[in-house]
């Protein structure tokens, strides 16, 4: 049987398993009470309703101005057919999270301190199954450790017209971020994968912060600015990957340059007494201080591929990429505030001389309340496509010409992804999920083939995920 008669066969057995976990959730669960859906985006900043919401002292610790939640998301995936190798692996993330509302602990207006960390465990599927792809399967995966990821403090001015937010930060808490979207769990569905390919060490953004500093502007209800800076790279140059070179979080590195980003977004119909469909519009684009390596050639004008060059890249002063967001409510059911269909649309670009990734498109929708009384379940379908810029494939084509060899030339990498959030306590969710992962790593050759020519297999995965806010 070929690989694509297997693929479509696995997919048509994994859809049908998705629905029978659907089912049978439903089944299982429609008696329960219903709840406001946890969607794992918003975690960084605030605690779902948790198990023990009814403890006496947790009650006690809030009315002061304490909130502690801990939050565990663990998840069971596989491909069994394309990657590298066919792979089954299980990884979970425990959140230890603390906010102080400082007006009720010492009588500071409007100030508030934030810290959350991780104690990660398991092993990633993108990593061990499909050789390190671009749109990394899961939004929780990275290097097993215990670390600081965010700690900040802020102040709220002038009646909220303006908030600063000042510490260890990262940009995907608020930025590039779209509602419907984050239901998601491959990765790039949070911070899309133009800007992990991009930035140095991935940018600012799961599972690494960076010292930075956030001004948000509100002048009217609809309309709002947003700015920050960050630290230019968050784990700096070293040896090892990206994460071990600051496995705790505690580096809080000031020198590598500077990350700045701005935002604009426009809101529409948010009031209570809303007559139309909500949407949120955003613009934005982000610049980077730093030194890039060219995608093709050295300092001579050679291609990298060309056995005169010097092999080492052109650098290019600064880099920078521009973004949208749309994410809008097209159906409501009737006498229902939330349930019903969204979509959302996210484009973004980069210079193609000096990045991986030069175009980025994701899109897809939401179905809230599908099933009769699972009113705060959701369905969600979504589609991310990464272009490999025209320097990197034409390095490809060097390549084939200078050796003679058929070799894969990069093109670009795709992620489908099929997925339902049960919500089966006020604490608890459960989420099958079904992905398909086409050009795995852009269309690179397979490190487990010694020829060189074949192109990593393009993938399925599937698997469950589960969430629980104690």
């Amino acid at each position: 049987m070929s690989d694509f008669a297997r693929s479509r066969r696995c997919v048509r057995s994994m859809s049908l398993a998705l629905m029978l976990t659907i089912w049978a959730t439903w089944a299982a669960a429609q008696d329960t009470q219903t709840a406001p859906s946890v969607d794992e985006s918003s975690y960084a900043d605030s605690c779902p309703d948790p198990l023990t919401r009814d403890w006496g002292p947790r009650a006690d610790l809030e009315k002061v101005g304490i909130t502690a939640c801990l939050n565990y998301i663990g998840e069971i995936l596989g491909n069994p057919t394309g990657g590298v190798r066919r792979s089954a692996i299980y990884e979970g993330r425990l959140e230890m999270l603390l906010n102080l509302d400082l007006e009720r602990l010492v009588d500071w207006s409007g100030a508030t301190v934030h810290v959350n960390a991780y104690q990660i465990h398991g092993r990633g599927l993108s990593t061990n199954g499909l050789g390190g792809n671009i749109l990394t399967i899961s939004n929780i995966e990275a290097e097993r450790t215990a670390r600081l990821f965010d700690l900040w403090l802020q102040q709220e001015l002038w009646h909220d017209l303006v908030s600063v937010r000042i510490g260890q930060l990262a940009a995907d808490d608020e930025f590039i971020s779209s509602q419907y979207a984050g239901l998601f769990v491959n990765s790039t569905f949070g911070w899309p994968g133009i800007a992990a390919a991009d930035l140095p060490s991935g940018g600012p953004a799961y599972p690494l912060s960076t010292p930075g500093l956030r001004v948000r502007v509100q002048p009217t209800d609809q309309l709002s600015f947003m700015a920050a800076v960050f630290n230019g790279d968050p784990a700096g140059r070293g040896l090892g990957t990206a994460q071990s070179r600051d496995a705790s979080g505690t580096a809080f590195r000031i020198n590598d340059g500077a990350f700045a980003i701005a935002e604009a977004a426009y809101t529409l119909n948010q009031e209570k007494d809303a007559t139309g469909l909500p949407g949120t519009y955003k613009l934005g684009g982000w610049y980077h201080s730093g030194r890039f390596a060219d995608q093709r050639v050295d300092g001579a004008g050679l291609s990298l591929a060309n056995p005169a060059s010097s092999d080492v890249p052109a650098q290019h002063r600064g880099d920078f990429g521009l973004y949208a967001v749309a994410d809008q409510m097209v159906w409501l059911v009737p006498d229902s505030k939330d349930e019903g269909l969204g979509i959302f649309l996210r484009l973004a670009g980069s210079p193609s001389d000096r990045n991986l990734v030069d175009f980025y498109v994701d899109g897809g929708f939401n179905y809230k309340g599908l099933l009769p009384g699972r009113g705060d379940d959701v369905l969600g379908l979504g589609i991310a496509y990464a272009r490999i810029s025209g320097a990197a494939s034409a390095l490809d084509r060097d390549a084939r010409f200078f050796s003679g060899m058929s070799r894969p030339v990069r093109d670009y990498e795709m992620a489908l992804e099929l997925t339902y959030r049960a919500q089966v306590t006020p604490w608890w969710t459960v989420q099958p999920d079904l992905q398909l992962i086409l050009h795995p790593g852009g269309h690179v050759p397979d490190p487990t083939d010694p020829t060189g020519l074949r192109p990593i297999r393009d993938a399925v995965v599937a698997g469950v995920r589960t969430g629980v806010s104690f």
